[in-house]
């Protein structure tokens, strides 16, 4: 089966309600709705951006998930390349990016998705001269 870009983006929706999320960590999360509007921004701590959190918990069939939304400076990085347990979704909504993947690079532009397994080394950078907005979705112990 073939996903195309429209088809992933309007996917994450069905997917974040259907997984029962909420916007506070719980146990269990439930079913919600999440306006962008409602969602506070915060300033990444190395001021490379901000960054507004969606969810964090547990879905109802068991898998820890976290959502947030990225938007990173020209040139900006908001972290160094790293490892950790869960595996990431990177969906793009504007600007662009090179995400780093087990030290392979991908440059990607709006409509456009990564997704880095557990424990694979990963990092993303702006490499255009605007702002980047992406989203994070990730699965698997936090």
């Amino acid at each position: 089966m073939h996903l195309d870009r429209r088809d992933i983006f309007s996917l994450l929706p069905a997917v974040l309600l259907s997984a029962g999320l909420s916007s506070s960590e719980s146990s269990t999360l439930s079913s919600s709705a999440f306006p962008f509007g409602d969602l506070p921004a915060r300033a990444n701590q190395n001021g490379s951006g901000e960054m507004r959190n969606v969810v964090k918990g547990s879905v109802p069939t068991g898998e820890q998930v976290e959502v947030h939304e990225t938007t990173l400076r020209p040139g900006a990085t908001p972290h160094a390349p790293h490892r950790h347990k869960h595996s990431e979704f990177w969906l793009i909504r504007e600007g662009t990016v090179e995400i780093t993947i087990n030290g392979k690079g991908h440059q990607l532009g709006a409509g456009s998705v990564a997704f880095a397994a557990s424990n694979d080394e990963h990092g993303i950078k702006n490499i255009g001269n605007v702002p980047a907005n992406y989203f994070v979705v990730a699965i698997g112990p936090m």
